[in-house]
């Protein structure tokens, strides 16, 4: 009760606050996945604007469970712990907003601050308004819908990756405001040093521990079956790391990239010398250092996709997922790769890449998806928004 109270008394200061102070010039918040440790777009358009102006009007949202790691892993950023009283002025204040997930409903906007939405992926699953039935628990279809509309209305800026993101975004959430159609700023990284022999061996000796062999990354999505009970989470392998290996060539490398919270439930033992479970590196460093990307329907593929290297599909779930849970935008018959409906199928396409080194009949499906989700991505993308940023403040 003393809770609630105190919650209620916080969030109607905030929406006080919000409203009779004036915005403080050049103040800048930053946060991603609602105060995680600073990363995706927002971190690229960070890391962008600090070249171009001093960062001391320059905040990061950061819960507080993940304080203590962002000030180890960032010493150099204005860290706010999340829902502080510091973080109340900030946010009722601040000039620009650059955020890539929700709010909160209650979180008034002041009316002179600038709200720029990154949002965090190309998406395969259905979003916002187009989910025909929610789910979730302390929530109904109507008011999902609702809730993330209204979210919406409140972006003054969305960007778009490609066109067929903002045809999606324009419907799901109903967004009116102006898009910035530019490609992703996370994945200037990728466009820019895509042909980078150097630095790829440099990330290899790095995560893998050497320079030879060619480097596997299996990237997964999220399952609800990971679940166990509340804190309890567990990875279900499904594959055998025996047959995994044997299809591999002595130096190669198998990276495993699965969501943090189930990455210590893997046992790899017996096969450390050529598997590796990577949770916490750059998921950007494991795209520049691998040669073919496994996953199933996860929207890592856009982003590999500027690559323009092999992809192998392994959906083992497909009839579960598909029914089940919020169904696809994207027809998955077009993939740009061989679809692996089995597991002995897996082993047998792998056998194929590591024999040829691409999968060869795909070679036109990899040139249209690649057109058609990669074509904005020219590496400028968080200048272009570092750009919006100081135009707006001088004018």
């Amino acid at each position: 009760m003393i809770k609630r109270i105190l919650s209620k008394i916080y969030k109607i200061i905030f929406n006080i606050t919000a409203t009779i102070f004036p915005i403080q010039e050049g103040l800048v918040l930053f946060e991603s996945f609602n105060g995680k440790l600073p990363s995706d777009n927002p971190y690229a358009i960070y890391q962008e604007l600090v070249k171009q102006t001093d960062n001391k009007h320059l905040y990061w949202g950061i819960k507080k469970v993940y304080i203590k790691e962002a000030r180890a892993q960032f010493p150099d950023l204005n860290l706010v712990p999340r829902f502080s009283i510091k973080w109340l002025w900030l946010t009722t204040r601040a000039n620009f907003w650059v955020f890539n997930s929700r709010m909160p409903n209650w979180l008034k906007k002041n009316k002179n601050t600038s709200y720029i939405q990154t949002w965090h992926g190309t998406p395969l699953k259905k979003l916002g308004a187009d989910i025909q039935e929610v789910a979730m628990p302390g929530t109904d279809t109507e008011k999902y819908r609702n809730n993330f509309i209204f979210e919406a209305s409140r972006w003054d800026y969305l960007i778009a990756p490609n066109q067929y993101s903002e045809d999606i975004f324009k419907r799901a959430f109903q967004f009116k405001n102006t898009f910035l159609e530019i490609g992703y700023p996370r994945n200037d990284e990728l466009v820019n040093n895509k042909s980078n022999r150097e630095l790829k061996d440099e990330l290899k000796e790095k995560i893998v521990g050497k320079k030879s062999g060619r480097v596997i990354l299996y990237a997964p999505t999220w399952r609800d079956d990971y679940f166990i009970k509340k804190g309890s989470y567990k990875f279900f392998m499904p594959f055998d790391l025996k047959k995994i290996v044997t299809c591999l060539d002595k130096e190669d490398t198998f990276i495993i990239r699965p969501h943090y919270l189930v990455g210590d439930s893997i046992n790899i033992k017996g096969y450390e010398n050529q598997v590796k479970v990577c949770v916490d590196e750059n998921i950007n460093e494991l795209y520049l250092i691998s040669d073919l990307l496994i996953t199933d329907y996860s929207s890592v593929m856009f982003d590999y996709a500027i690559l323009q290297r092999p992809m192998l599909f392994y959906p083992y779930d497909m009839v579960h997922y598909k029914e089940k849970l919020r169904g696809f935008y994207l027809d998955y018959n077009e993939v740009p790769g061989p679809i692996a409906e089995s597991e002995e199928k897996l082993y047998e396409f792998i056998d194929e890449f590591v024999q040829r080194g691409k999968f060869l009949q795909y070679s036109e499906k990899e040139q249209v998806f690649g057109q058609t989700f990669c074509s904005w991505e020219d590496g400028k993308a968080s200048l272009k928004v570092s750009q919006i940023l100081l135009e707006k403040l001088h004018n």
